[in-house]
């Protein structure tokens, strides 16, 4: 069965708001491992899956477990273990996104390394769902910390995985801690001894499902990747555009909105660029696609629905805008180029924290994608120069050549000026509109943090420093949080911990502001804030300047000074606060002890007679 023959998610019983998340974010239909396992998790059975990396597990469990749950309890009702705290914060971040239309609705990824107070805080708030490393979650158990008294669902994701890294001990304890009557999910992508060993010991009946790997590699079609960094993506698509001979291109993006919002930026830098989602009627789709093979159109910008049957053999290029979640869809994607006998070549961009889905496509093909790096300034203008010089001569043999023979020769009899000025001059005015050579500087290579300067003295008071204006709060406001994301995901991004928070009365407007202003920086270049009640958390590119970072402490927000510092440092600190607490050990440099005296000595030199005047 192919996943054209699977229904829609609408066909699958999901709840209301998860059908809406869905919809918001333009996913269609669901991969084979989600087709199969929503109806019986949605059914409560227990679930033994096997599936690779990388073809949507994560909505296959997230989706008919969100669906369930009962929002007038706090308690954890799903615990979700992962082996690594990087697919922790993944899932935990997937959850929240499907449950975006869910009023109240909290998940908490708990891993090693994290400040356990931050856990402990947010654990007595109430969560809905827990994600988490098997050590972690067992040291809240042992504490008492994490109540499962209502746990409705264990799901075990990557069970394999955590076999190998010698964890599988932990997660039966765990299992040993849950209530008995309670559904399990395991998924993994082998099933040595081991994990067969935990299904039949701890799953009840199960539904097993079975995706077997059918990806082939595309051997006419050169594969390449590009590690989304230094540049936005749309950027280094143009670039990219303007350095490859290609005739036709299929661009892949993940959601429907995506296909029109890329396909209007394309047409905006002068390519013949249209869109094709599941919005369209087959008409529409039919005549779309006819303006790709007559070559009235140049760009398809897709979703892998959409794309579905489209066999155009003038397509040279499929380019991977979104890096897809299931290897089958990668190999759909890049076997519509490379057809007819000819060759083609396909570009994946992958985020830096997409790297495991590389990994899982390279592994399911059996075949290694190429590092490709960005054409360079030179090369684009180079290329800009050739293709001017090509129009030219394309120029001289049209057919209103006569006429502007004549139009030119009766300004240089009127204006007695070189001709040579005058071919410059139209050349100048032909490119008016779109400058010939790409700029030394561009929202292309703009630095996240401007040259400093002198920053002169701190302003203290809040009033005298830019806060967020209007025209930025309604932008940041109105834009969809995954678009505001967007701008930032072609830049390595560190985390850093600020001494304000919600008891300061601080919003997000208030840190963009500040942070935008004092370092000279695009606000544009802020990413995700998170507020707790006495700190927060800020996105912000790596690679700060020390003098930026130096300044950006003494700042004031609300009257109180920012003091970041680098999350991972101040996450440490905590940690050896908490236990020299614990042991009772000094903070080193701290006062010494106070020498004790010798029993039964006074103080020398006091209680002595003096001596005769």
């Amino acid at each position: 069965m192919t996943s054209d023959s699977y229904p829609a998610f609408a066909d699958l019983a999901l709840a209301a708001p998860v059908l809406d998340a869905l919809a918001r974010i333009g996913y269609e239909r669901p991969t084979p491992i989600q087709a199969e396992s929503i109806p019986p998790l949605l059914q409560g059975r227990d679930l033994l899956g096997t599936a690779q990396t990388g073809t949507g597990k994560t909505a296959a469990f997230a989706l008919p477990l969100l669906s369930r749950l009962d929002m007038g309890s706090k308690n954890p009702q799903v615990l979700v273990l992962t082996p690594t705290r990087e697919l922790a914060i993944q899932v935990a971040e997937a959850f929240q996104t499907y449950a975006a239309a869910m009023r109240g609705f909290h998940v908490l990824p708990v891993y090693g390394g994290q400040n356990i107070s931050v856990q402990l805080r947010q654990l007595r708030r109430g969560a809905h769902v827990i994600v988490g490393t098997p050590g972690r979650v067992m040291d809240h158990l042992r504490r008492g910390t994490l109540q499962l008294d209502d746990l409705e669902t264990v799901v075990l994701d990557e069970a394999d995985e955590m076999l190998r890294m010698g964890f599988i001990d932990d997660v039966t304890w765990i299992l040993e801690h849950t209530p008995e009557e309670r559904q399990v999910a395991l998924f993994s992508a082998t099933m040595p001894p081991p994990i067969r060993r935990v299904a039949n010991k701890y799953l009840r009946a199960p539904a097993e499902v079975k995706i077997v790997n059918r990806t082939t590699t595309v051997e006419r079609t050169e594969q390449k990747y590009w590690i989304v960094s230094g540049v936005h993506k749309l950027d280094a698509l143009t670039r990219i555009l303007e350095a490859e001979n290609f005739d036709g291109i299929i661009v892949f993006v993940r959601t429907k909105t995506l296909t029109a919002e890329l396909a209007e930026k394309l047409e905006a830098r002068g390519y013949a660029a249209a869109a094709i989602n599941g919005d369209m009627n087959q008409q529409q789709r039919e005549r779309t696609i006819e303006r790709l093979k007559n070559g009235k159109t140049d760009i398809l910008v897709a979703t892998d629905v959409a794309a579905r049957g489209i066999d155009v053999t003038r397509i040279s290029h499929v380019i991977n805008y979104d890096i897809p979640y299931d290897a089958e869809a990668y190999v759909h994607r890049i076997g519509r180029t490379g057809r007819a006998g000819r060759s083609g070549k396909a570009i994946l961009f992958v985020a830096p924290r997409e790297r495991r889905l590389l990994r899982a496509i390279e592994k399911s093909t059996r075949q290694a994608i190429t590092p490709m790096e960005l054409p360079t300034r030179e090369q684009v203008n180079s290329r800009r120069i050739e293709q001017f010089k090509v129009s030219i001569t394309e120029a001289m043999e049209g057919e209103q050549m006569p006429f502007f023979h004549d139009l030119v020769q009766q300004y240089l009899d009127e204006t007695d000026t070189d001709p040579q000025q005058v071919a410059a001059a139209l050349a100048c005015l032909a490119q008016r509109d779109r400058p010939l050579l790409l700029a030394d500087t561009g929202t292309a290579e703009r630095p996240p943090f401007k040259d400093t300067g002198d920053r002169g003295r701190t302003k203290k008071p809040a009033e005298k420093r830019r806060v967020e204006s209007a025209e930025d709060t309604e932008k940041r406001q109105t834009t969809p949080r995954h678009k505001r994301r967007e701008e930032t995901e072609g830049i390595d991004m560190e985390r850093f911990r600020i001494a304000v928070g919600r008891i300061h009365d601080v919003k997000p407007g208030d840190i963009v502001g500040a942070i935008a202003n004092e370092a000279d920086s695009d606000s544009v270049y802020i990413g995700r804030i998170a507020l707790y009640d006495d700190y927060s958390t800020v996105e912000l590119p790596a690679g700060m300047p020390r003098e930026v970072f130096q300044h950006l402490k003494k700042v004031y927000v609300r009257g109180q000074s920012l003091r970041i510092e680098s999350l991972d440092k101040a996450e440490k600190r905590e940690k050896k606060k908490s236990v020299r607490k614990k042991t009772g050990a000094k903070k080193p440099g701290g006062k010494k002890p106070a020498r004790t005296k010798p029993a039964g000595r006074k103080n020398p030199g006091k209680g002595k007679p003096k001596p005769p005047k």
